[in-house]
């Protein structure tokens, strides 16, 4: 049993205001060349399919054109909803689409059922668990599930999964020890941590959430990580597809195949007048460095260049972010910081802390709770 182990597509998302809709449909034309040239039984999606839970249509009508193209080759399909999904919008029809193929996770209600694909050495079964929190798990089974390893281990614990057959879990958690990065959703002190030991009953785990490939505790238990790098902090990424192959139970192997995009993601450091003449180091070394990359520019000139923006775009017209790196603004770095913070009070500190967590501002009721709040603290 052979299968490409995707994840986090995030459809539909846009960095520093450019769309990454050309580069998504590049970047799914390959996998779906790839998962062809490989023989592949089965595509596994493991969440974050969108970039948000109301996506856009023409984020709709990328995944459906890759469903469509996966389908006619009879390809077979299982995704599940991650955070940044919806589950029941991601579930609508689904019990329709398993007529072709394609296998999506339900709303999470307490049961997981396997499905079973056939191979010459037996059935493996494939458990497509979606992105759960513990109220999740709470709500159903009316359980002391205080963590995010009990709400997992719960759920797994409700599948019942025969050890004696070969068994894949399709989830998007968090697994404790493994790495992150800054494109990705944060909880405070690490709450959302799931142990690696429940799912010891598996013998392959397809994981999505974190955006850099990587395995975690053992090579079957694997984030596949983004097909396209999503902020700067993953510049240096190298973006893969993972072909996972089940043969005889406990016999697992996994092959990376490195992906190419259309547009690379690239931090460039140095004096103005060798950014622009093509003298500057990038932060990768890769051989192939177009000036059509999407860039992070920082200048170490001590003087600020006129209009240094629109004069870099004429070299560079995918510059997302340009910085000064010199002694002025290391500086007034701090100090900047500190007056900032004593202008602001302390529902604009919070409003801004919410904000770059959740990339929503508050809404009325909810500042009207924390002005709420805030007033009666500071009048005890």
């Amino acid at each position: 049993m052979k299968f490409l182990h995707l994840a986090d597509l995030h459809l539909g998302k846009r960095v520093n205001d450019f769309s990454l809709l050309e580069d998504q449909e590049f970047i799914l034309q390959q996998l779906l060349e790839i998962a062809e040239r490989e023989n592949v039984d089965a595509v596994v999606i493991a969440g974050d399919v969108y970039d948000k839970s109301t996506p856009s249509e023409q984020a709709v009508m990328l995944l459906d054109t890759f469903l469509v193209n996966l389908s006619r080759k009879h390809i077979t399909v299982f995704l599940i909803a991650g955070n940044h999904d919806s589950a029941e919008r991601l579930a609508f029809g689904s019990r329709l689409m398993e007529q072709e193929g394609l296998h999506i996770s339900k709303v999470y209600d307490g049961t997981v059922e396997p499905i079973c694909m056939q191979d010459s050495f037996g059935s493996v079964r494939f458990y497509l668990l979606p992105f759960i929190k513990p109220a999740h798990v709470r709500a159903v089974f009316e359980k002391d599930i205080e963590s995010y390893t009990d709400a997992v281990n719960e759920a797994i614990s409700q599948m019942h999964i025969d050890t004696n057959e070969r068994n894949v879990l399709v989830t998007h958690q968090f697994v404790t020890g493994s790495v992150r990065c800054d494109s990705e959703d944060f909880s405070v002190g690490g709450t959302d941590n799931v142990d690696a030991f429940v799912f010891d009953g598996f013998d392959y785990v397809a994981l999505g959430h974190i955006h850099s490939p990587q395995q975690v505790t053992r090579e079957t238990m694997r984030y596949s990580g983004t097909p396209l790098k999503y902020s700067f902090s993953e510049s240096t990424h190298k973006k893969s597809a993972c072909i996972v192959e089940l043969r005889e139970k406990g016999t697992v192997s996994v092959t990376l195949i490195p992906l190419t995009p259309l547009h690379d993601m690239r931090e460039i450091k140095g004096r103005f007048s060798d950014i622009i003449s093509g003298k500057a180091n990038s932060s990768q070394n890769s051989e192939k460095q177009s000036p059509d990359d999407y860039l992070h520019i920082t200048l170490t000139d001590e003087q600020d260049v006129p209009d240094a923006l629109s004069k870099l775009r004429l070299v560079y017209p995918r510059i997302m972010k340009l910085d000064y790196d010199n002694e002025r603004t290391r500086n007034s770095q701090s100090v900047q910081m500190s007056a900032s913070l004593q202008k602001k009070s302390p529902i604009e500190i919070f409003a801004d802390f919410y904000e770059s967590q959740n990339a929503s501002a508050l809404n009325e009721q909810q500042r009207s709770y924390l002005e709420f709040l805030i007033t009666s603290l500071l009048s005890e």
